[in-house]
């Protein structure tokens, strides 16, 4: 098995292994940087310089091997490390079994191919509401193992390497990933395989520079991390603050994909739609807490990457598994012909493409319901394997996006089952990829992929939740406006109240951006992200000199300024409000507002001369001295500790 039975100890980690390991973290993270940087840097200044073809006289540009070049490499390096830090690379190789999955649902879907859909779909029906009843029973057995705040929170603390990494990928190949990047090349070409390489390349990066890290100095949530060395109140209420606006911004984008959805499918009215997602989320939270959302999560990453592989496979089967003849019939049907095949949209805004990539590359670290994953599991060793797990299943499906992207111009452009009336895609242009499904698989496939992709979506939903709810009950009411003993019940009853609030705030905001893309949206919210968490977590864990002041000062510049710059750009001002002009041409404004967060953060640390910025430098000392896991619990001096709470 990947981790220790549940009944062992997890083997402490000395001070030494942690820097060695840091080092070598930092070191792999510089190397994954230098290509990520250049690839956003072509796109933005200079596309036309990799689209020469691989091979003359086909359609497959430089840019594509580029691109999966880059997937290909982030893994290998989060791979290295995960190998050199635990020495354990023989139980790495094991992932290559699930590969065997991609092929089960292929015959039966090539069998319905021939089906043509008449009114509501009958066997989509059948399968959505299979899945849907499977996940409410999970949350109906997670419900009666859910006995404290840990179980709630974090599921009990004692998941295994595998099936976390996986629960972990499914907090990213949902609606983000599979309808709306499909959708983003169906739309303007290869500008969607540049998000599907951006969002890929960002999770090593979490295996080399903190996955072990957070997991040592956490218990619940992202604000005990930053707590274990500074200030407990003022950095929970910043990052109960910061947690609740990320969720907010990721909610938005998983709401509006299940809302097209089940609008598409069922007819059903988008409104009462996003009613239905939002009535679904509450209940698997409430009721089953990170337990339920977990395994929910793990099943429907497998459902995932086994409809993914199965749509990919089915395409390229479409045209004899000729990569380049797939290539060559999107180019002929889509409006922009040979420009498809490099970055378009970029070059038109060069500082935003740097700027997205920056997000795309930092910001995923900064993920709050991301950060929680790591506190399932019972040892830092775990938590690195998690992550690489999770970034290999990641990293394997970003790249199917390069077959089912094209595929989707190629398949469903020109078929006018699939068009409006005026050449629009029906159901929206997230639906490229539920279209493509019906294409090569018929009425079986569709309802497969359709039921997969809404169980995708809720499970994210449901974990962007646990983790808003949670900011409000463990680091609000529990650590900062409770006196006296810890309550868990009453901690637990109300994280289901504010899960309840969050339910109906995601249910409007899906209404209100009803129009914008997913993987656009999901790009927002890892700018946010990037501004404000990254930072902090970034210099807690391994810059000495950080304090209270400094961290308090910085992530707030770092929100507030990614934030209002969001809302006053394109995404938010033109495409929401409605004005003809944004006032912040930036977008996302990362380029800008994480270097001014980290400037504010340092600069503010160095001049900080308090007496709780000596209490946060020896904290620091401590906590590097303790060199093993104690779940958010450093040994601190008693007056230390009661100084800085």
């Amino acid at each position: 098995m990947m981790t220790p039975p549940d009944d062992r100890p997890p083997a402490p980690e000395s001070g030494v292994a942690q820097v060695g390991s840091a080092r070598l973290g930092a070191c792999l993270t510089a190397l994954l940087a230098a290509p990520v940087l250049a690839f956003f840097c072509f796109a933005a200044f200079s596309p036309a310089s990799l689209r020469a073809p691989v091979t003359a006289g086909e359609p497959m540009t430089i840019w594509y091997l580029y691109g999966l070049g880059l997937i290909g490499f982030s893994l290998l390096l989060g791979l290295i490390y995960v190998i050199v830090t635990n020495r354990a690379a023989d139980r790495i190789t094991r992932g290559a079994t699930l590969a065997a999955l991609l092929l089960l649902p292929c015959a039966l879907a090539r069998a319905a191919a021939a089906a043509e859909p008449s009114g509501v779909n009958v066997t989509a029906l059948a399968l959505f509401m299979t899945l849907v009843v499977a996940t409410l029973l999970i949350t109906y057995w997670a419900a009666k193992r859910t006995r404290s705040a840990k179980d709630f929170y974090a599921a009990g603390g004692n998941m295994r390497a595998l099936p976390n990494g996986l629960a972990i990928a499914g907090d990213l190949i949902s609606a983000g990933a599979f309808l709306g990047l499909t959708g983003l090349v169906y739309g303007v070409g290869f500008d969607g395989l540049v998000y599907a390489a951006g969002y890929s390349v960002g999770y090593p990066v979490i295996t080399m520079l903190f996955a072990d890290r957070m997991r040592n100095l956490g218990k619940f949530t992202f604000a005990d991390i930053l707590s274990s060395r500074l200030a407990k109140t003022p950095m929970r209420i910043f990052a109960a603050i910061s947690t609740l606006f990320i969720v907010i911004f990721y909610l938005i984008a998983q709401m509006v994909g299940a809302g097209q959805l089940v609008e598409l499918l069922f007819g059903l009215d988008y409104v009462y739609a996003e009613i239905a997602v939002g009535l679904l989320m509450v209940s698997y939270v409430i009721f089953g807490g990170m337990m339920a959302t977990t395994w929910v999560q793990i099943i429907k990453a497998v459902l995932m990457l086994v409809s993914g592989g199965a749509v990919a496979l089915l395409s390229l089967a479409a045209f004899g598994f000729d990569y380049n003849a797939l290539l060559a019939k999107a180019v002929a049907l889509h409006p922009k012909h040979e420009s498809m095949l490099a970055p378009v949209t970029f070059a038109a805004a060069p500082l935003s493409a740097l700027s997205l990539g920056l997000a795309m590359f930092f910001g995923s670290a900064g993920l709050p319901h991301m950060i929680m994953r790591f506190f399932t599991v019972p040892d830092a060793r775990t938590a690195r394997v998690s992550m690489m797990w999770a970034s290999l299943f990641i990293g394997t499906f970003f790249a199917l996006i390069s077959v089912i992207g094209p595929s989707a111009v190629a398949l469903v452009m020109a078929d006018p089952q699939y068009t409006t009336a005026s050449g629009g895609l029906r159901g929206g242009g997230n639906m490229a990829a539920i279209h493509l499904a019906h294409a090569v698989g018929g009425n079986l496939m569709l309802g497969f992929v359709s039921a997969v992709a809404f169980a995708t979506i809720l499970a994210v939903v449901a974990g962007l939740t646990l983790a808003g709810a949670s900011a409000v009950s463990h680091d609000l009411y529990a650590n900062i406006l409770r006196k006296g003993p810890p309550d868990e019940r009453k901690e637990v009853r109300i994280s289901k109240v504010a899960t309840l609030v969050l339910g109906v705030l995601a249910v409007v905001l899906g209404i209100g951006f009803k129009t914008q893309n997913i993987a656009y949206l999901v790009a927002l919210a890892v700018s946010v992200a990037a501004s404000s968490n990254f930072p902090l977590l970034l210099l807690a864990i391994y810059w000495r000199g950080l304090t209270t002041l400094g961290a308090v000062l910085g992530g707030t510049v770092g929100l507030i300024g990614s934030v209002v710059l969001t809302i006053l750009g394109p995404a938010v001002w033109v495409k929401v409000l409605g004005y003809p002009a944004p006032i912040v041409a930036l977008d996302p404004p990362t380029l800008i507002v994480m270097p001014l967060a980290f400037a504010v953060c340092i600069g503010i640390s160095i001049l900080d001369r308090s007496a709780q910025a000596a209490r946060d430098r020896a904290d620091f000392d401590e906590q590097q001295a303790g060199g093993q896991r104690t779940g958010g619990q450093q040994a601190r001096p008693a007056g230390m500790l009661a100084a800085a709470e």
